[in-house]
């Protein structure tokens, strides 16, 4: 479980089925076998070279995300799993991928910048005002809902230290939609 609060901003080494990410604070304490989320994926330790940790992705992982497109120099934003110590300073993020969603706006404001995406795999459903998603693994309040899109808003800190701040038009990014809206379409599908 991750609160979507980005700890570092990685760097690609090489990718593939096996994706290597160089990366320090995250790296610190992270062993072979333990959970990372990257981009808002999780996935397992499967090797620490130097400088870096190593993740084997598995055919589920590289169609679901964007993982499986990823090139040596790419930016992705890390997180450690939270403990019992942790604030959950985000929202509750399993790090489940439910899809992607394309980037068809970035317009620009004074305190920030309005990012409008589009998802995929009928996920706008699930898309409330002043909900919770999670956009390569970066948890944020959906702003503004549009038939089959949505709006977030990126304040300076955010748009520094992620990912996000790269984002042009056109980008694909993982989303994972609230895990209590699952829920809910769950119960209420099951009555009967």
């Amino acid at each position: 479980m991750f609160t979507g609060i980005v700890e570092e901003r990685g760097r690609v080494r090489d990718g593939g089925r096996r994706l290597v990410v160089e990366c320090r604070t995250v790296a610190e304490d992270a062993q072979v076998g333990a959970s990372i989320a990257v981009s808002g994926v999780c996935l397992t330790v499967a090797d620490r070279p130097p400088g870096a940790l190593a993740f084997d992705l598995t055919e589920e992982t590289r169609s679901r995300s964007t993982l499986g497109s990823l090139r040596p120099g790419a930016g992705v934003n890390l997180e450690r799993p939270v403990t019992l110590a942790t604030r959950l300073g985000g929202h509750l993020v399993q790090g489940h991928v439910d899809g992607v969603a394309t980037v068809e706006a970035v317009e620009g404001e004074v305190d920030g910048v309005q990012v409008r995406l589009r998802p995929s795999n009928g996920l706008g459903r699930y898309m409330v005002d002043k909900g919770s998603v999670a956009v390569d693994g970066v948890s944020l309040t959906v702003a503004v809902v549009e038939e089959g899109a949505f709006t977030v808003a990126l304040i300076p800190h955010t748009l520094e230290v992620t990912t996000l701040g790269r984002l042009v038009p056109g980008d694909r990014v993982n989303l994972e939609v609230d895990v209590v809206a699952k829920y809910v379409e769950g119960l209420a599908g099951s009555r009967g």
